[in-house]
């Protein structure tokens, strides 16, 4: 609809255009060509001045009615400690320009109107004037170099590197066409290392050496999420062309360009909620987030921090939007613990793992954190819960502990240790093949290798007891390979706190 109406006022303007042409003409050839050329000039000169009214009139009131939206006033103030000093130099250099804009406008439809052609005036030709010239020189070089230094002052506060006491969060952004690939450290707070050559878009897509063993906690997720009030560092790159890394509401900019990373650093101070609040006071967002649904959440609910692309990469360009979300401290703590490393879920175990069949550091403290959870569940539960001990293995029909046992087996010590009230069984079990006799003697022997094992690490013997239950309590079927290795098992369940 508003295709066709700018069409059909284009075809408008132009048939006046055309109708006033014709009147001109006739018009001319009635009083003569002189007396129409000056009714012409002075025509246009009134029109410039029209013009002028008007053009100031349109500017001033957009950007007023677009302030909000655009220029970063009402509910869009920035979001980071450092967005204030670059709005606060914005509005500095909108003022001086403004200015300039406004009088050197004045100017030029003025001197249009006050000397249109005159037959009886004549032009003075003025060659040189120094004072003319001081003025229009000396006044924008002092404006200039007060802007220029401002803004040396501002960048100079906002574009340092972090230094080695900082306390900082890092994480990493790859842009590519059309998308982020985004990068998280572990629990060691540490990005590992990345080389090119090893990118694989289907198994490695940021090209991470998997021989660093910073790369081993690291998580790529859907979506920013970083705490109030923390410095981030962010490593800023692009695996195919120029790309940009622009958080609007933070007043972070920064070009993504392939072979050359960048960095920018900035703390969020309003979280996502604190931020809606802050919309909601606004009238233009106090209407339905879908103008299609009258029953849907209000703009101001369903608002959200985006990161978004900022360089016309590509036709695909728009689609490189993704979440940007501040929480509390403890929100973004849990929201840690519910990623995932790339390399477990991924590498771990397959051909591209260089450490494939070995238990390694990550794997042992990861499961250490998981043992104790389940622990302190089966302590605050009101039923008997049962603990698998997922990484007690032995020789195979036999008793006998394999070394990787003792990881599982001192954490389990430990967690006894500090609750001096607790009793627990140790319960041994295996599958369905062979003997049953034998079957029942393995899991009571291989039960009692157990407690005399935690028993050596201190934990007293009226803690424990140990019981073999053979093939009698399986947990799945003894049909398929799977169903037998998860069928031998030892438990642990806690039967006084």
């Amino acid at each position: 609809m508003i295709g066709l109406i700018a069409t059909l006022t284009i075809i408008l303007l132009a048939v006046i255009i055309v109708q006033i042409a014709r009147i001109s003409e006739i018009a001319a050839k009635i009083r003569g060509e002189e007396e129409v050329e000056a009714q012409k000039n002075k025509r246009t000169a009134f029109y410039c001045l029209v013009f002028l009214i008007g053009f100031l009139i349109f500017c001033v009131g957009s950007a007023w009615y677009y302030k909000n939206s655009m220029l970063g006033y009402g509910p869009h103030e920035a979001a980071s400690a450092h967005g204030n000093s670059l709005d606060r130099l914005f509005d500095l250099t909108l003022f001086f320009t403004g200015i300039v804009f406004v009088l050197t406008h004045i100017a030029l439809f003025w001197f249009s109107y006050k000397y249109k052609a005159d037959k009886n005036r004549v032009a003075t030709f003025l060659a040189h004037s120094t004072k003319l010239e001081v003025i229009w020189t000396v006044i924008p070089t002092i404006v200039l170099i007060f802007l220029v230094v401002r803004g040396l002052i501002v960048w100079n506060d906002v574009m340092p590197d972090v230094g080695p006491d900082d306390d900082y969060i890092e994480i990493e952004a790859t842009g590519y066409q059309f998308a982020w690939d985004l990068r998280y450290p572990g629990p060691d707070g540490k990005l590992g290392k990345r080389d090119f050559r090893l990118i694989n878009t289907a198994t490695n897509p940021l090209g991470q050496d998997w021989t660093d063993e910073k790369n081993l906690d690291d998580f790529m997720p859907s979506k920013i999420v970083l705490p109030v009030d923390q410095k981030v560092r962010v490593r800023i790159t692009a695996k195919d062309v120029l790309h940009n890394f622009y958080l609007p509401h933070f007043r972070v900019k920064m070009d993504a360009v392939p072979g050359l990373p960048t960095y920018f650093i900035f703390t969020p101070i309003k979280t996502t909620q604190e931020y809606r609040e802050e919309l909601r006071k606004y009238p233009e967002w106090q209407v339905p987030a879908d103008p299609t649904d009258p029953d849907s959440k209000q703009r101001w609910e369903e608002f959200n921090y985006e990161l978004a692309c900022a360089e016309l990469c590509g036709k695909g360009h728009y689609s490189m939007k993704r979440i940007v979300e501040i929480v509390d401290r403890g929100t973004y703590e849990d929201w840690l613990k519910s990623q995932n490393s790339f390399y477990l879920g991924n590498i771990r175990n397959t051909d591209a793992d260089p450490y494939k069949g070995d238990l390694l550091k990550i794997e042992i403290d990861e499961r250490k954190v998981e043992l104790k959870s389940e622990f302190m569940s089966a302590l605050e539960s009101d039923d008997a819960e049962v603990i698998r001990l997922k990484h007690v293995f032995f020789e195979t029909g036999k008793s006998n502990l394999q070394d990787i046992s003792e990881y599982e087996l001192d954490n389990v010590a430990a967690l006894i240790g500090e609750n001096e009230n607790v009793k627990v069984e140790l319960s041994g079990h295996t599958d369905s093949t062979g003997d049953d006799d034998l079957n029942m003697a393995l899991s009571e022997a291989r039960a009692k290798a157990v407690r005399n094992y935690l028993l050596e690490k201190g934990v007293s013997s009226a803690s424990i007891i140990a019981k073999g239950y053979g093939e009698t309590a399986p947990i799945d079927s003894n049909e398929t390979p799977e169903g037998r290795q998860n069928n031998r098992r030892t438990e642990l369940k806690i039967l006084a706190k």
